[in-house]
């Protein structure tokens, strides 16, 4: 269990949803507005339950639905306002989101092509690229930081959780898919007198599904 005695001090605990409903084909997930599955619901009574003696100030969330029912369950009973914010949402993916990553492959191998080369400013049509992402993220993290008191939870998603990663690192976002998140998965992020320590990365809930395997 995630005790306050371990991480005394921690000012950020970044949450990525729960499993949402897919298909067996891998499908670019940007802010199409998928609910969670029964997987994804159990991952997040799960976290409920190793959260249950933090006590958080403030508590923000995307605005998709997917991230919004996470919240909802893991502070169940708990009396807290979530807070939900658009700039916490997933990556834009403009005309790809939700189709088939093998579709874009083969029909447009020059657009896949530039995207592998240059993962962190390759935008999608009509879509955001990563760095805009974290030029959207990160400044909005930084104002929940300065407004809060004690621990912030943050319910959002796998790509906004990387940018900061890299941001907070000084990784570069080519990089950015070395950092695994499974659903329901949290970091953790301590804030010493304005400079960002990450604490854990990825402690993710302990269920026999296949959605923390791939």
């Amino acid at each position: 269990m995630i005790t306050q005695k371990i991480f005394s001090g921690i000012k950020l605990y970044l949450m990525r949803h729960g499993a949402i409903e897919t298909t067996e084909e891998k499908c670019f997930v940007g802010q199409i507005d998928i609910p969670l599955s029964l997987n994804g619901r159990k991952q997040s009574e799960w976290q409920g339950q190793q959260l249950r003696d933090i006590p958080f100030s403030r508590v923000w969330c995307s605005d998709l639905k997917r991230a919004c029912e996470t919240a909802a369950i893991v502070l169940r009973d708990r009396g807290l306002a979530i807070l939900p914010a658009p700039e916490l949402r997933e990556i834009d993916l403009g005309q790809w989101d939700g189709m088939a990553m093998s579709q874009i492959r083969d029909q447009f191998p020059d657009i896949w092509q530039a995207r592998g080369e240059d993962i962190g400013n390759f935008r999608p049509p009509g879509a955001e690229s990563f760095a805009d992402l974290q030029q959207r993220v990160v400044p909005f993290i930084r104002r929940i930081v300065a407004q809060s008191s004690d621990n912030t939870l943050i319910v959002t998603h796998a790509g906004v959780i990387r940018v900061l990663l890299c941001q907070v690192l000084e990784m570069p976002l080519s990089n950015l898919f070395r950092i695994h998140l499974d659903y329901g998965g949290i970091t953790i992020i301590k804030d010493i007198n304005g400079m960002y320590q990450v604490k854990a990365v990825n402690i993710y809930p302990v269920l026999l599904t296949t959605d923390n395997l791939t």
